[in-house]
């Protein structure tokens, strides 16, 4: 007769590495469950998730410099002193090189490169505190005799004797006086972004755009 096989008993330590084996296994089917469950309880959830992904791939997303701009960049950079790439990477943070919808945010600050008006005509202007919103009438906003007088940056780019937040080289010329006057043309191009807006965020951003279009025109 054939002797019957016994059969072998897991030891302790095999039951052990089995139980290792199967919970990441477990793990892994129930969040997919979860996520299923979720998708089909609350399907908001997952388009807000899916939402922020694109948000945060998009965060430096649109690296291209409009070729039209270009000039008006480089003729500021010099008129200033500044790297004409650091005035694309705040044109680029501050309003997606003008493609935004409004041009003016919800802290008050004003058009192409987003100045607040006090510092646009200088903080000794009358009523100018706090974030620098002030009450500034139109046709003293845009006065260069007016913004000499209180020291703002405002800055008459296209030589039209009005200085204008919402032209565009004017704009950028009174973003390169700004941040000329804060460092930059010294250098200091970090402490010089951090004038522009006090956030450390703000400053991250900015730099990864200007070691990204410094990178291109090397490359060229």
């Amino acid at each position: 007769m054939k002797k019957k096989k016994k059969k072998r008993s897991l030891s302790a330590k095999g039951k052990i590495v089995m139980i290792a084996l199967l919970i990441p296994v477990s793990v892994v089917l129930f969040t997919l469950t979860a996520i299923i469950w979720t998708s089909l309880r609350h399907p908001e959830v997952i388009k807000k998730s899916a939402s922020t992904l694109m948000d945060l791939s998009d965060r430096h997303g649109g690296l291209t410099i409009p070729d039209e701009y270009i000039p008006i960049y480089k003729a500021a950079a010099e008129e200033y002193d500044v790297p004409w790439t650091l005035l694309a990477a705040h044109h680029r943070v501050e309003t997606r090189f003008s493609t935004m919808k409004t041009m003016v945010s919800p802290t008050g600050a004003e058009g192409h490169m987003q100045f607040m008006p006090c510092t646009f005509v200088g903080w000794s202007y009358p009523g100018c505190k706090d974030l620098g919103k002030g009450n500034i009438p139109e046709e003293d906003k845009t006065n260069p005799d007016i913004i000499a007088k209180y020291g703002g940056y405002g800055v008459d780019g296209n030589g039209d004797g009005i200085a204008d937040p919402y032209n565009l080289e004017d704009a950028i010329f009174s973003a390169a006086n700004y941040l000329a006057q804060s460092g930059a043309a010294d250098g200091h191009i970090e402490k010089a972004i951090f004038h522009y807006n006090h956030s450390d965020k703000y400053v991250e951003d900015v730099l990864w755009f200007f070691d990204e279009y410094e990178a291109q025109q090397t490359q060229k």
